[in-house]
Order: structure tokens, then C-alpha cells, then sequence
């Protein structure tokens, strides 16, 4: 991994021009903001929930399988740094392999990513329900994480959704200053959660309990389960916000890669302790039919109330509404600025990049909120819809190592003011990683995927031909750019169908034919062999070379215009002539 990194700065502090690269938004948002849009996604209904869940799939090997996951989204995430650093754009997910591969693999990344993020809101207010329910018990009559929301619980959600608009809809800068705050105060909770049970909860021996099967009474595949299934992965997703917001970003070159890395390493910190108060604070006699039985509505309320600390348990139950409300309005916020990407790209109505009169992409969140709506509907409990919204997330990140290659080779004077070291390995091993943790997360997660991938992409591609758009002039170089994603996810479908049966599927489809662990084996060469071949087809895009070049005129015009350099281990980088300049480098 990167050693730590160094700042060589010509000017301490070199804000770019307050006109941004997305037209119409405000850069108003500060370092301490970026952090906090990126912390408040990742600490909101996973805290609450996902030790539970994790430790019913891995027992107390759990505390692994968050290690696990947030080294590798870690990976990911310096990855992002750099191409978030280089090219601060809204929706940076939807823009940047529309730079480098084309119109149909932008689209698809892009259209994936508005699912997932979509989700999100309605996952959160999911989880303010369930824990509502101990005094509303109408919300949810059921038990445990699988509860399933009653028709008065749907309309609560409904409700939470359009609060999160109306919030969003007062403008960025309201939005970032109340994200900030509700965050530092839902940021306690956690660390208080994880001090007092190291302290009052004493069943340490739950780690090595026969009766609880063990440390790992699941055995090493249990661990990789939990990492893509129990919410693991979902709860540190959250780094991505920096990166969708970077467009109202002051200063997006220097603040967007450390608001990355350190909201990452806290979350993966806090999320680790508190999987490990989680194992010390269930009672031993709840153990005697083993990890996977256990059930709890709101786990760290009730464990708190077991444990004599009533005052704690209000805490808790008091914050249930706070932190997952929290992290459903940041996502809200997300949703909005990949819309409005899709529409930059003309994938959609240009109608979607309209921006009010607050500095908000108005249409776009609007329709984020119609979106977010439809997702309570067919997923009306917690449990449901992380493990979709997981995959979805992860496989719309993959594209970004080999979209980062691909401008190394492409625009090789761009200005970098973080530059990933050992990029060479770190990019393959985060696509091999995020490849492992869609097929992680089993077959009965996957042929949704693949449907709502490649099945929404073609039925809009029909939808749209001849309407002018970027899709209706798809052309031979398009397709060919595409063609190593769209193998891929039938290539990843079929791997989770034939996979180990340890992964099992609804339909007792995982037939085990390639059994474990050489069906991880498999994964990993294969996605080599996926990483390389998307590599390959990325090529300079003018669209891809315009926005650089953007970037550089407004730095250029910025007072105190000579921008600090970052470096990850590589010496600092020279100055950079203009973008487009100079011949691609192949």
C-alpha cells in the first residue's frame, strides 16, 4: 500500500474559481463538510443493525469480515482519491467512464449507480421505523433484523423521503452545514456505545463459546458471506459522497482525497470496536442455539437494557432516528448529482440538469425521490435490500481503477494533486476485491444485478433511439469499449450460479460445480483477465480531454492559481502544461 503522503505546497492554499465544472452549482462546501457528507453516509443504519447481521452469518469472526471490508473499500477509495482530485465532477461516477470508455459503459455504470444510491434513502428510513417500533409497534409487529414494515410503517417512510427532499432542496450550503452537524452529534453515539460496553459488558468467553460454535462457527466462507451480505460493505459505501459532491467543493483538489481516507479509516475503526461490543454484550445463555438465532429489533438497545443500562438504551433508541435519517439525506443528495451526470452525458432528458434558483439540480431530485419511493415497495424490510444495494454499489465502483489507468495512459500531463503510488497494483487488486464481493454476495443478489443492468440498459436503449440523445448515436467504437463490462456481468452471473454451494441461492441454484475454494480461484484470474481487457478498450475521449482542460482554466483563474501537489509515496509531480496539449500516450 501507499506509504503516507507528503504535501508540497507552492501556496498553501489555492481555492479554484467559484464557477464550477458543473454549471449551475455552488462551490460552497469546506473540507470539514466533504468529511462529514462522507461519514454521515457511512455511520447510519449499518452501526445499528449490521453487527447483528454480520454476526449471525460469521459468529465473532465477524470482526474479521469488517476489517475485511473496510480494507477493501480502502483500496477502492484511494483510487477515487486521485480521479476525484483530477477531475472534480458531479456524479463523478457516471462522468468518468463516459470519459474513457464511451457512451453504453457510462451508462451502464451510470445507471447502476442511480439505482443503488435511489435505494439508499429508503434503506435508512427502513431503519428508523424498525427501531421506532419499540413504541410504535404498528411500524414493524415482527422480530429481529428480518422484520418486514407494516402499511402504516411504509407511509412513515414515504414521509422520511420527502423530508429528506425538502432539506436538500433548500441548497447545498444549508444541506452540507446540517449534514455537519447531525453528524458530529450521531458520531457519539457509536464511540459512547463502543466505551461503556467495553467497560460494563463482560462476556469476552462468547468469542471462543462452544455453545455459539467457536470463534468462526462458519468457517472462513461464513466470513467472506457476512462481508457482501450482512451490511458490511454497505456501511462504508459512504466514501463516495466527496465524490459525487466535488463539483461544490471550495477546494476539491486538496480536500476531496483527505476527506476520503480519513472518513474511511475512522469508519473502519469504529465499525470494527463496535462489531467487537456487539460479541462481548450478548448474554451466554442467548448463545445456546448458536449465532444465527439470534434476534433482535434494535440489537445495542436491548443488549444495553440486558445489561442494566436503561439510560443508555434511551440514548440508542433516541439516536435511531438521527443517524440513519442522517445518512438517508446525504444519499438523497447523491442520488440528485448522478441524475444530473446522466443528463451532462444527454443519457437522459437535458430537462434532469436544470438547477434552482438554490444551487440544486431540482429535476434530477425529483426524480431521485419517485426512485427512492419505488424501492420501498418490493423490499419492505432492512435485511432485504443491503445485500442489493451492496453488489449494485460495488459493481458501479470497479470502473473507477481502470478509468484511473486509463487517463494515466491517456492524459499523461493532466494535473494530479494526488497521485496514487503503486497505482499498478492497487487498481487490479480493487477490481479483483470488488469483483470477490459482488460474488460474495450469492446468486440471489446477483441475476437481480445482471437484470437491472443489462436488462434497464437495453430497454433504454430501445426507448431512446432516435431521440438524439448519446445512447440514439451509440457507434461501433461505443460498443467495442463495452464489450469487456457486458461479458464481465455474465461472466460474474455465471460464476455465482456454478460457485460453492457454500454461497447457496433461493432457488438452490448454486449447484457447487466448481466447489471452494477454487471458485474464488476463478474469480480472482478471471477478474485479472476483466481488469486488463477493460484497460485496453479505454481510449481519449474529447469530452474526457474538454473537462481537464476546464479544470485547468479554473485553477488557472483562481487567486493564488499554482495548486499544492500530493504525492502517495511518488515524488511530487512537475508542473503541467494545459491538457490536450501534447499526443495521448498509449
Amino acid at each position: 500500500m501507499a506509504r503516507a503522503g507528503r504535501l508540497t505546497d507552492e501556496s498553501k492554499e489555492a481555492p479554484m474559481a467559484t464557477s464550477p465544472t458543473a454549471p449551475g452549482l455552488r462551490r460552497e462546501m469546506s473540507f470539514l463538510d466533504l468529511t462529514m457528507a462522507c461519514l454521515g453516509a457511512m455511520i447510519g443504519s449499518g452501526w445499528l443493525l449490521g453487527a447483528l447481521a454480520a454476526a449471525g452469518m460469521a459468529g465473532p469472526a465477524s470482526v474479521l469480515a469488517w476489517l475485511i471490508g473496510g480494507i477493501a473499500v480502502l483500496l477502492i477509495g484511494l483510487v477515487y482519491a486521485e480521479l476525484s482530485g483530477m477531475l472534480p465532477e458531479a456524479g463523478g461516477i457516471a462522468r468518468y467512464p463516459h470519459f474513457t470508455h464511451g457512451s453504453l459503459t457510462g451508462w451502464m455504470m451510470g445507471w447502476g449507480a442511480f439505482l443503488a444510491y435511489a435505494s439508499v434513502p429508503a434503506i435508512e428510513a427502513e431503519a428508523v421505523t424498525q427501531y421506532a417500533s419499540r413504541y410504535i409497534p404498528a411500524l414493524y409487529p415482527a422480530a429481529g433484523s428480518k422484520a418486514v414494515a407494516t402499511p402504516t410503517g411504509l407511509v412513515v417512510d414515504f414521509v422520511l423521503v420527502v423530508l429528506f427532499f425538502l432539506i436538500n432542496s433548500l441548497g447545498v450550503k444549508i444541506f452540507a452545514k446540517t449534514n455537519t452537524a447531525v453528524t458530529l452529534v450521531k458520531t457519539i453515539m457509536p464511540s459512547l456505545t463502543i466505551l461503556v460496553f467495553l467497560f460494563a459488558a463482560h462476556h469476552w468467553g462468547n468469542f471462543t463459546a462452544h455453545s455459539g460454535g467457536g470463534f468462526a462457527p462458519f468457517g472462513v466462507a461464513g466470513v467472506l458471506k457476512a462481508v457482501g451480505l450482512s451490511g458490511i460493505i454497505f456501511s462504508f459505501l459512504g466514501f463516495r459522497q466527496a465524490v459525487d459532491l466535488a463539483a461544490e467543493a471550495k477546494n476539491p483538489q486538496k480536500d476531496l482525497p483527505r476527506a476520503i481516507m480519513i472518513s474511511v479509516g475512522i469508519a473502519l475503526v469504529v465499525y470494527t470496536l463496535l462489531q467487537v461490543a456487539f460479541i462481548i454484550g450478548v448474554p451466554g445463555t442467548a448463545l445456546a442455539k448458536g449465532w444465527a438465532t439470534i434476534n433482535y429489533t434494535a440489537p445495542y438497545a436491548q443488549l444495553a437494557g440486558a445489561l442494566g443500562l436503561g439510560w443508555l438504551a434511551v440514548l440508542l433508541y433516541a439516536d435511531a432516528v438521527i443517524s440513519p435519517a442522517g445518512t438517508g439525506n446525504v444519499y438523497a443528495a447523491s442520488t440528485a448529482r448522478v441524475a444530473y451526470a446522466l443528463g451532462r452525458n444527454r443519457y437522459v432528458p437535458k430537462v434532469l440538469t436544470r438547477v434552482s434558483g438554490t444551487g440544486i439540480p431540482i429535476v434530477a431530485q425529483i426524480v431521485g425521490v419517485i426512485f427512492t419511493a419505488a424501492f420501498l415497495l418490493p423490499f419492505p424490510s432492512w435485511t432485504s435490500l443491503v445485500g442489493v444495494i451492496s453488489a449494485a454499489t460495488v459493481f458501479t465502483y470497479i470502473i473507477g481503477p481502470i478509468s484511473a489507468v486509463v487517463l494515466r495512459k491517456t492524459e499523461p500531463t493532466a494535473r494530479r494533486p494526488f497521485r496514487l503510488a503503486g497505482m499498478g497494483v492497487i487498481a487490479p487488486a480493487a477490481f479483483v476485491i470488488g469483483s470477490l464481493i459482488i460474488y460474495w454476495t450469492g446468486w440471489k443478489v446477483d441475476w437481480k444485478l445482471a437484470v437491472a443492468i443489462l436488462g434497464g440498459s437495453l430497454i433504454w436503449a430501445i426507448a431512446v433511439k432516435g431521440s438524439g440523445g448519446a445512447l440514439a448515436e451509440l457507434n461501433g467504437s461505443d460498443v467495442a469499449s463495452a464489450a469487456w463490462l457486458i461479458v464481465y456481468v455474465l461472466f460474474m452471473l455465471a460464476a455465482t450460479y456454478f460457485g460453492s454451494a457454500r454461497f447457496g441461492s433461493p432457488f438452490n441454484h448454486a449447484h457447487g460445480l466448481v466447489h471452494y475454494p477454487f471458485d474464488l480461484i476463478g474469480v480472482v484470474i478471471g477478474s485479472l483477465l476483466f481488469y486488463f481487457w477493460g484497460v485496453a478498450s479505454g481510449r481519449r475521449g474529447a469530452e474526457g480531454t474538454a473537462a481537464l482542460e476546464r479544470v485547468e482554466a479554473e485553477l488557472s483563474s483562481a487567486p493564488g492559481a499554482r495548486q499544492a501537489t500530493m504525492a502517495m509515496g511518488d515524488a511530487a509531480q512537475p508542473a503541467q502544461r494545459p491538457h490536450g496539449m501534447g499526443p495521448a500516450s498509449a
